[in-house]
């Protein structure tokens, strides 16, 4: 396995843009609606970083109140934890809600989907910071844990409650516990997120 065979293009390669553009953005790509959990917590995650934005301290400060309780109620109420410290690209979905921890140093490239019962955490105590690198359109599989400073190469699947300990390249299927890289043909990637019982197709 090469370096370049697992490093993922930049976040976003497009020009920034604006909050609500931003907004707007997400809630198309959650299927144009906003009670979606998913949308919500993306909404938020923004809003998060927006505020950041605003150099006089006086002006942000109740603006960083108002985040933190939503980012709170995104947390308790739909059990996704996604801080404003994490990277998101553009047009990132989170398909469904419930258990889902995503680390503050995390990154997570443009167009990818992140199901229920998903973490992007660190992997030793002693190695708080390290965090999961995620490519453009990776496709993450319910209850999956992608742990410590590995990278998610574009257009990789991870499988369903797969343990990823180690970098995966672009476009290949990760799976099991601990998961086992399987090498893909680029026209399936996203389509199955878990192998085929035997003697089914």
């Amino acid at each position: 396995m090469t370096e370049t065979a697992v490093q993922p293009r930049s976040i976003s390669t497009q020009r920034p843009l604006g909050l609500f553009e931003q907004i707007r953005e997400d809630w198309i790509a959650h299927g144009r609606d906003w009670t979606r959990p998913g949308f919500r917590a993306v909404a938020v995650h923004r809003f998060g970083n927006w505020r950041m934005r605003i150099s006089n301290k006086f002006v942000r400060a109740p603006l960083s109140v108002l985040y933190r309780m939503m980012f709170r109620h995104v947390r308790n109420h739909y059990g996704i934890e996604l801080p404003y410290s994490a990277i998101v690209g553009r047009r990132v979905v989170i398909e469904h809600q419930g258990c889902i921890v995503i680390h503050g140093n995390s990154r997570i490239g443009d167009d990818s989907i992140i199901r229920q019962g998903v973490t992007l955490g660190n992997k030793t105590l002693t190695r708080p910071m390290d965090a999961p690198t995620l490519g453009a359109r990776v496709n993450v599989g319910a209850g999956a844990k992608i742990l410590g400073a590995v990278t998610i190469g574009d257009g990789a699947s991870i499988g369903a409650n797969a343990v990823v300990l180690e970098d995966v390249p672009a476009g290949a299927l990760a799976v099991g516990i601990p998961a086992n890289v399987k090498a893909i043909s680029p026209d399936t990637v996203g389509e199955d997120l878990v192998p085929s019982p035997p003697g089914r197709r």
